[in-house]
């Protein structure tokens, strides 16, 4: 299996709002307005912002707001960082936490009606299917992201993460993440078998279907509608309380935490994560405030 830092931003993607297919890419709105919101005491403020993880190249979001924020913060954290320079360490995790022994052909874990689908999928992604059979179910699905991906004009470089992690570089400014990638990674394979069959059959959804769907979340979040987002995602979870749980609910829960204790520690950061965990109900915004902490939408 490769293991590229490429394929890495497209596994990665399926947590946030990037889940694409083939046609025309999608675009923002003329004057896009991204949600931001900050937290705030005496000497501490924590911008929050929603990001998608691929865009295509040349996409506006950064806003007067968003522009002023980034010059105010004195850091910059992601939800992780892969080391593009010593991609190994990375590909060691994946490889370990995604390969098991025992483990039946990969066709078989989905129902036969959706075998034929599945097989395409594989023959398109080029990967070896024995190699497939030997990956567990969340690493198939994450794997098979690629082709849909490669056939859009959507890419990591043009992500948020990267956008700002160029600036705040370039700025001289540090770059934090959240989870270590063990961690991120570690939340796909706890989830039951269940959960990971969910996940693949996503993974095999029409190229229209998931068109339209990206493109109304695109617009959703270029617009700064989180109630539109919120109602994207939710739906994306709806079918697997599992998937809600393990990838959004406990994710937020840690970064809740994380940021209650960062005010603790005077200055300003900006902390960019997935445009879904900033929405609906299971919110960091409303987590933070069940905690009794104010959160300010800023834009």
């Amino acid at each position: 299996m490769r293991l590229k830092f490429n394929w890495v931003a497209k596994a990665l993607a399926a947590i946030g709002l990037a889940t694409v297919s083939a046609g025309a890419p999608a675009r923002l709105p003329a004057d896009p307005r991204p949600a931001l919101w900050k937290v705030a005491d005496r000497d501490t403020t924590i911008y929050l912002f929603g990001t998608i993880h691929l865009l295509p190249r040349g996409a506006n979001w950064v806003s007067p707001a968003l522009d002023r924020a980034a010059e105010e913060s004195q850091g910059l954290v992601v939800e992780t960082i892969v080391d593009t320079a010593n991609p190994a360490p990375f590909a060691a995790t994946m490889m370990r936490l995604a390969t098991s022994p025992g483990l039946p052909p990969v066709l078989d874990r989905v129902p036969k009606a959706k075998r034929a689908a599945l097989a395409t999928a594989i023959a398109k992604s080029r990967m070896a299917p024995a190699a497939l059979d030997r990956m567990e179910t969340w690493a198939v699905a994450l794997a098979l992201l690629g082709p849909q991906f490669g056939a859009m004009d959507l890419h990591q470089e043009e992500g948020v993460e990267m956008k700002l992690k160029q600036r705040f570089t370039a700025a001289g400014k540090p770059i934090g993440q959240l989870e270590t990638n063990e961690e991120q990674l570690r939340f796909f394979d706890l989830l039951p078998e269940s959960a990971q069959q969910s996940l693949l059959l996503g993974a095999l959804e029409s190229p229209g279907a998931v068109k339209t769907q990206f493109d109304a979340m695109l617009g959703a979040w270029g617009r700064g509608d989180v109630a539109a987002i919120a109602r994207s995602f939710n739906a994306e979870m709806a079918g697997s309380p599992a998937l809600e749980n393990l990838l959004l609910k406990q994710r937020n829960a840690n970064w809740t935490r994380w940021i209650e204790g960062r005010l603790g520690q005077p200055g300003t950061v900006m902390v960019a994560v997935g445009a879904g965990h900033l929405a609906g109900a299971h919110s960091v915004q409303a987590m933070l405030e069940k905690r009794g902490l104010k959160v300010t939408r800023v834009q």
